[in-house]
Parts: structure tokens; sequence; C-alpha cells
């Protein structure tokens, strides 16, 4: 715990170490690995940036700022798929882009009561989402092998193009719409979009997971630059969890294989109902 100790205090430019700060970088290093196997970092960087003293929209600001990145260089690792499936990844691009403008651009403009009355609904609803990914992914994979066997699609288990509808703006459209949230809050948005996917026809996991990140990313990226202008991302705060949870989410990347997902999935649903129970007590006391 020393560097985390240090880390902070060149974060607050004192000597001074007030508790919430570690706890900050803590939750940021955790969240971190949690974003990297199994997702849902947000339920711990979030409450944490409102513990440190930043009001409910500087903390959702510079919590999505501090988490960009590490979303950014995943799409690299989807590189083949994304060129698979270019036309595509450009309108997902472009609808991120447009629905995570249009929720950031909501956002700020959100009173912060408001706000802060909405955080245990968002809470609520992302650790839902979690909740049912799990079973629903299942269903989705499952899907996909019976269809292999039955339809003998292809001897690798990729999608042909054939399989994937030819008009793609009804999927774009209803993707702007989760990037919105995204914009806008986006704790569990990623799987909004790989449910979407399946819907409209896809069913290889890697592919449906490229186009999720490209999306999302774009999403963030945008929402990033207006929350950066708008002057509500605490920058202090911000570059101490954009480098802790970039270290939670290295690390934990060399040991997922050997974690139980499942598990992880069960620690991120309690951590989210939780901190929903939390903020729903907080606000009516």
């Amino acid at each position: 715990m020393h560097w985390f100790a240090i880390l902070a205090g060149a974060a607050l430019g004192s000597s001074s170490i007030d508790w919430r700060v570690p706890w900050m970088i803590f939750a940021s290093f955790v969240g971190g690995a949690l974003n990297a196997v199994a997702g849902g970092g947000s339920f711990l960087t979030f409450p944490a940036m409102l513990a440190v003293g930043l009001g409910p929209i500087q903390a959702n600001a510079t919590n999505t700022v501090a988490l960009w990145p590490g979303q950014l260089t995943s799409i690299a690792g989807y590189r083949d798929e994304v060129r698979k499936h270019k036309r595509l990844a450009v309108l997902m691009a472009f609808a991120g882009l447009a629905g995570g403008s249009a929720g950031a651009v909501v956002l700020l403009n959100t009173p912060a009561k408001t706000f802060l009355n909405l955080v245990p609904w968002l809470l609520l609803f992302a650790a839902l989402i979690f909740a049912i990914s799990g079973p629903v992914m299942n269903r989705i994979q499952r899907r996909r092998r019976e269809r292999l066997e039955s339809d003998a699609v292809s001897t690798t288990g990729a999608l042909q193009q054939n399989d994937v509808p030819r008009n793609y703006w009804p999927l774009a459209f209803a993707v702007a719409v989760v990037c919105f949230y995204i914009g806008y809050f986006g704790a569990g948005a990623g799987f909004l979009i790989i449910s979407l996917l399946s819907v409209f026809g896809f069913q290889d996991l890697n592919e449906m997971n490229a186009m999720k990140v490209v999306s999302t990313t774009m999403a963030n990226g945008m929402a990033c630059v207006l929350f950066a202008f708008s002057g509500k991302v605490e920058w202090r705060y911000c570059l101490a969890a954009m480098v802790t949870c970039a270290i939670g989410g290295y690390l934990s990347a060399r040991i997922s294989q050997k974690l139980d997902q499942r598990f992880l999935r069960v620690v991120v649903v309690v951590v989210g109902l939780g901190m929903a129970a939390y903020f729903f007590w907080r606000n009516h006391h």
C-alpha cells in the first residue's frame, strides 16, 4: 500500500494524505482489474470518485475519462474482426459517436441533484444487466453451436457475410440509443450491444465483441472530449485513477485464465446491488 500513498500524494501535490484518496486509487486498481476480466469496474470507481468529494457530474465525467484509455487499446486486439466487417464497423463507430455525444451533452446539462437521484437507479439497472448477462451469453453460444452443427455454416465457426443482415441501419440506430446511455452513465452497456448484435444475426462472439468495442470506444471517446472541454474532469484524480486502472487491468489480464468467471460476475453483481442500495439509503437520509 506504500506506493498507493505515494501516488496519491503526487496526485494531490501535498504531503498530507487523506484516507479517501488512497481508497479512490485502490478502488481504481480493483476496478481496472474487474474491467479486464469481467466488466463492472465502474461500480467501484464511480462511488470512489464521489467519496473524495467530487460532485456527481464531475465524478461521472472523471470516471469516464479515467477508464477510456483501457478501452481504446482493446480495439487493437480485434483488428482482424474489424477488417472483416469494415462497413459495419464504420457504421457502429458513427452510431457510437452520435449516441455518446448526445448522452454526454444531456449529462452536462442535467442538474447535479437530479443526476444524484438517478444514480441508484442507474446502478441498479447496470447490476441487473450484469446479472442476466451470463445466462444470456451462454444461450447465445449454445444457439451458435446448434446452428453450426445443423447448417454447417463453416468449418471454422466464423460467420459468413450472408449470415449477417445486409441492412445495418436498424442495428446502427439501436446501437446509437445504447451509446446515448454510455455517454450519460454507461455501466453494463457493453452487454446490451452484444445482445443487439445477437438479435440482428451475429453468432460469433469474437466478431460481436469487436463491434461492441468499436461502438463503445467511440461513444466514450466522444464523451471524454466533451467532458474535458466542459471543465468537469478533475484531472488530479483522473490521472491517478487512469494509471492504477491500467495497472490493475494489465495484472488481472495476466492471471484471468486462472479465475472463475462465474464467481467474478457474482462479485460484480453483488457490488453493484450493494452500491445501488447504499445510494438509495444515502439519498433518503
